[in-house]
């Protein structure tokens, strides 16, 4: 009941650090489906290149996030943003390269051949080939990559609030910090919610922009 009063009474606080949050994930997301979803495409070129930089992804994840937030530190203090908000979108940007990479790889590669050599006998170039079949095939696999990635990093950003990021993380750490639960809870309830009306919401993004012809699962990876 006392959560419940603190949410009620601090309703504008809780929605400028959701914003906060927020804002650090989609730029981080943004950037990631930027940079991953060509470097996916290109490293099905070369097997040998794509088990390189996989490697390299999935090395990245398992790097704990207080670590990855403390490295971001001394590296960008060099040009005067060692905390606050661009070491908390870099960081988030390295995390969601993985999944957003892999399941670019993977939708590209696990294209029907019969697509492409019918798309060859109609005289499509390589690169119309990708835009007008393989593209539009893959993505409803390359959004799951990125509903994984924004639901992974919006409890990873929990963490930023101690680099200075703020964010919904803040209630978590003063909730610790104080011995006060009110916090605790409020912060651990709005990134629970955060993340799931976020997945809901691009899972319903996923199926508007899956062709029709797709037989790929709504949330397959």
């Amino acid at each position: 009941m006392e959560t419940l009063v603190f949410i009620s009474q601090n309703l504008d606080l809780i929605f400028e650090r959701t914003v906060q949050h927020m804002s650090i994930v989609c730029v981080a997301i943004g950037l990631a489906i930027v940079t991953g979803v060509p470097v996916g495409i290109l490293i099905t070129l070369n097997q040998k290149a794509a088990d390189i930089v996989l490697y390299i992804a999935a090395i990245i994840i398992t790097i704990p996030s207080i670590a990855l937030f403390g490295l971001m530190i001394p590296v960008l203090s060099l040009i005067g943003q060692g905390v606050g908000y661009m070491p908390a979108v870099i960081a988030v940007l390295l995390y969601s390269q993985l999944p957003i990479i892999r399941n670019t790889y993977t939708a590209i590669t696990n294209v029907d051949p019969a697509l492409r050599e019918a798309a060859r006998g109609l005289g499509m170039t390589p690169i119309q080939r990708l835009r007008r079949v393989e593209i539009p095939l893959a993505i409803p696999v390359v959004m799951a990559g990125v509903r994984i990635a924004v639901v992974m990093n919006i409890g990873i950003t929990a963490i930023a609030t101690y680099i200075g990021a703020g964010g919904l993380g803040a209630f978590i750490s003063r909730g610790i910090s104080q011995s006060d639960p009110r916090q605790l809870i409020t912060g651990a309830l709005m990134v629970s919610l955060l993340a799931i009306v976020s997945d809901y919401f691009l899972l319903w993004l996923q199926k508007r922009l899956t062709p029709a012809s797709s037989s790929a699962p709504a949330g397959g990876h």
